[in-house]
């Protein structure tokens, strides 16, 4: 999972790339890409926006537009841009699973599962990297289907923490905690701080404070912390909520909702949880 988990930058770059090797001579293209090279999101918007009101069948243009917006949070403005950039190319498994996450992000689980399932049916060497899908179906409460998309994603991605978590989490509301530890997948090659003391929480084998004390245990970086305990934050608020500890799983998620990095699923995963806490 988490090497492929920056699907929104990689996209990101390939849109760039495919923009730049076809109309890297078009002005409104290149000013848009410099505004992006120097971090102004808005003129680059804004410079799209004037391109495909002469080029509207642009569909990489819709689609880097699209990035760009899901990039500063503005989620209904990249579905729109999805949505045209998949009306002129409905056969993309990519941009359909991005508007997935988009959806998402919005808490609309039928639409972002509705496009999940329809790029796996668009490329089906798609259907085991799509760990995205077995989120959205945990918390649409489909927890057998969600913890069969994890264990086929454990064929792609064998040493992923997180995947062994999600799947331990599907099988706990599916069955119960202890059945899901006794299936817990063994993990051994994810060195991401805290993700070793994360598998020996949900193994039985540690305890919150050791998640919380790894995480604060950073190199004097204010990023890398910062991120590190987002990560502990929110996988202690699933550990709780998974053990019936919901005033303890309502605190962490909370927490890690107000860290939770922009322009990232998982990010996206805590402030969404959130929100579901107040309905």
């Amino acid at each position: 999972m988490h090497r492929i988990r920056r699907l929104i930058p990689r996209f990101l770059v390939l849109a760039l790339t495919l923009v730049c090797a076809s109309g890297a001579e078009t002005p409104t293209v290149e000013a848009a890409l410099q505004a992006m090279r120097q971090g102004d999101s808005t003129n680059a918007i804004a410079t799209l926006g004037a391109l495909l009101k002469d080029k509207p069948e642009d569909s990489r243009a819709w689609h880097l537009r699209a990035q760009i917006r899901g990039m500063t949070g503005d989620a209904d403005g990249a579905i729109a841009d999805l949505g045209e950039a998949i009306r002129r190319e409905p056969k993309s498994p990519y941009l359909v699973e991005e508007r997935g996450m988009m959806h998402f992000r919005r808490n609309d689980l039928e639409k972002a599962l509705a496009d999940f399932d329809r790029a796996n049916e668009l490329d089906p060497r798609m259907d085991p990297q799509n760990w995205q899908r077995g989120i959205a179906l945990y918390y649409a409460g489909r927890f057998a289907d969600g913890r069969r998309q994890f264990e086929r994603h454990q064929t792609v991605n064998p040493e992923d923490v997180e995947n062994a978590v999600w799947h331990f989490l599907c099988h706990a509301r599916e069955k119960s905690p202890e059945a899901a530890r006794e299936a817990l997948i063994p993990i051994r090659g994810d060195t991401r701080v805290p993700m070793k003391e994360v598998h020996q929480l949900f193994a039985g084998k540690a305890t919150p404070a050791d998640v919380i004390r790894a995480a604060e245990e950073t190199p004097a970086d204010p990023k890398a912390k910062r991120r590190h305990l987002f990560y502990a934050r929110l996988y202690l608020g699933l550990y709780f909520e998974a053990t019936g500890e919901k005033a303890k799983a309502s605190e962490h998620i909370r927490a890690a909702a107000g860290m939770a990095p922009q322009g990232d699923y998982m990010g996206d995963v805590a402030r969404v949880h959130a929100r579901r806490l107040k309905e």
